[in-house]
């Protein structure tokens, strides 16, 4: 703002001072001796300072002209006494040659000097408040700060206490502070889910294997006082529950596996169609069995790519769970329509409720533990799908259960 102040004031002047020097040219040109002379004299000086040399006389506004002044365009400053409350007065000006001689035409600068000196002062001020505001209000903001850093901290040491309920504020402003604190509890939020998942599955291990183990403790116990013809029976009795226990581990060790990709696929191509024919004639002899119709419903063949044995594993673990709760006399049905398979059955079906948490691990919806299993074939399955790119989905049958799975 200061050189542009500058710029336009020098601007203004060396424009006023041009235009002065066409006018007295001009003038020289068509007035006589006389005349230019008298206009030399009423010439107004709050316009231009005009001052013309007459023989050995000064005609204008000036007493004096003063010495090693240039020829316009170029100007020099000087000052002049008066007799006014301004005694001293600053000058711009330069001279100009007419056919009647030499003119100085000068104009006043020193209200430009004026009003640099207050336009520097009101720029200091003006500094200095905004150093002063700018101080307050960065001392208030990191005031404010540091106290969500001081509440964050608390909330942090709760936390790391094991109060993993806790959550950090979020205000209304939404700004980087809320983001952090939304994403930070998002991760408690996983953190508090996996937490109570380890806990359901521990108390669920504890509760599926206590059972076995103690039996298993009584019967070493009772091995001592069985007859020799009794303990092949009661060996072969203890190393059922302990295949059992052992079964429930692998099964653990072998989801961990696939769900970390550490397990690797053995990829190959497959027919959907042929797979699904592999499967109705595995689990055809279990439904009979069971008094139950198992029926095979195929349509366009599909090529696939993936682990051929893991698919056909995750599959008859489906159609044996719909075997398994679907009751005597039920039907089962397996449908292969492209790239989605249906195992449908007419059994008591699952609660919509409880249609989320079958795929978690050691959840088992029959609370008595009628039904021997480990709590982890769906999450097994789920996992197998998941390494697949395929979408599992659990819909009524109205009664019973389809499980649809889209390649």
């Amino acid at each position: 703002m200061y050189r542009q102040l500058m710029n336009e004031q020098e601007l203004q002047t060396n424009q006023h001072l041009a235009a002065e020097t066409a006018r007295y040219q001009q003038m020289a040109l068509t007035l006589d001796k006389s005349s230019f002379a008298a206009q030399v004299k009423a010439a107004d000086p709050k316009t231009a300072l005009i001052v013309w040399r007459s023989s050995l006389d000064l005609i204008g506004a000036l007493s004096l002209i003063p010495d090693d002044m240039p020829m316009l365009p170029k100007t020099r400053d000087f000052p002049i006494l008066t007799a006014g409350p301004d005694k001293l007065h600053i000058l711009t000006g330069g001279l100009v040659m007419t056919r009647y001689g030499p003119v100085l035409i000068a104009t006043r600068t020193d209200q430009l000097a004026t009003l640099i000196d207050r336009f520097v002062n009101a720029a200091i001020t003006a500094l200095m408040l905004t150093i002063i505001l700018t101080l307050a209000l960065g001392y208030l903001f990191s005031k404010a700060i540091l106290r969500r850093l001081v509440q964050y901290n608390h909330l942090s040491q709760l936390i790391e206490k094991g109060e993993y309920s806790t959550r950090l504020p979020v205000s209304w402003r939404h700004d980087e502070f809320d983001m952090l604190a939304g994403k930070f509890n998002r991760v408690l939020d996983t953190l508090e889910n996996n937490l109570l998942a380890v806990r359901g599955a521990t108390d669920n291990i504890a509760h599926d294997l206590r059972t076995p183990l103690s039996h298993l403790r009584i019967g070493l116990e009772q091995l001592p006082d069985k007859t020799s013809q009794d303990l092949p029976e009661a060996c072969a009795i203890l190393i059922e529950k302990l295949d059992h226990c052992l079964a429930t581990f692998d099964a653990m060790l072998s989801l961990t596996r696939i769900e970390e990709g550490q397990q690797t696929l053995e990829l190959q191509d497959f027919s959907l169609k042929v797979l699904c024919e592999d499967l109705y004639e595995m689990a055809e002899a279990m439904a009979e069995s069971n008094e139950q119709t198992l029926t095979l419903t195929t349509s366009d063949d599909v090529q696939m790519t993936g682990d051929k044995y893991l698919l056909f594993q995750a599959l008859f673990n489906l159609v044996d769970n719909a075997i398994k709760y679907a009751g005597e006399g039920a039907k089962i049905e397996i449908v292969q329509q492209g790239n989605e398979i249906q195992i449908r059955d007419n059994g008591p079906g699952i609660p919509d409720e409880e249609k989320g948490r079958v795929f978690e691990r050691l959840v088992r919806l029959d609370p008595s533990r009628h039904n021997q299993g480990t709590g982890l074939g769906l999450s097994l399955v789920k996992a197998i799908l998941a390494r697949h790119n395929a979408k599992v989905n659990l819909m009524d049958n109205t009664p019973g259960l389809i499980v649809s799975i889209t390649f």
